[in-house]
């Protein structure tokens, strides 16, 4: 089906999980590819994610995020989090205020490089994305 979600997870180095995910924004592919890395992580803990969204169509609203972030967010532990999506940021507020509330360091990119800056080096001068 054309509005399924693809999930390509690799282990890099340092304890990181790299993950790319495509197809539509949904609320179900959404909680997907979470799913998909809480089980990654259950399996073979990491300390670093750093996720790369391409996903395509409307962002999820505020409470989407949040009752996503209430199931999956306690199934990440101490994951530190870049997630990165190069087709634009959108509104991501409400995501990023989500996954800190629930616990996880977060940030979200428009540049795959910063974002694993970030991972590698935490946070960097004050720049806008």
């Amino acid at each position: 089906m054309q509005d399924d979600v693809q999930i390509a997870l690799r282990r890099e180095a340092g304890s990181r999980l790299h993950v790319r995910v495509s197809g539509r924004t949904t609320l179900a592919n959404t909680l997907a590819y979470w799913r998909a890395i809480a089980d990654a992580i259950e399996a073979q803990p990491a300390r670093e994610l750093l996720l790369v969204d391409e996903l395509t169509g409307p962002p999820l609203s505020a409470e989407e995020w949040r009752t996503l972030v209430a199931e999956v967010g306690p199934r990440l532990g101490q994951l530190r989090v870049a997630h990165v999506k190069p087709r634009g940021l959108e509104t991501v507020e409400y995501c990023v205020l989500s996954a800190i509330g629930a616990g996880l360091q977060a940030q979200v990119f428009s540049d795959t490089q910063r974002a694993s800056l970030w991972l590698s080096y935490g946070e960097s001068p004050a720049t806008p994305d």
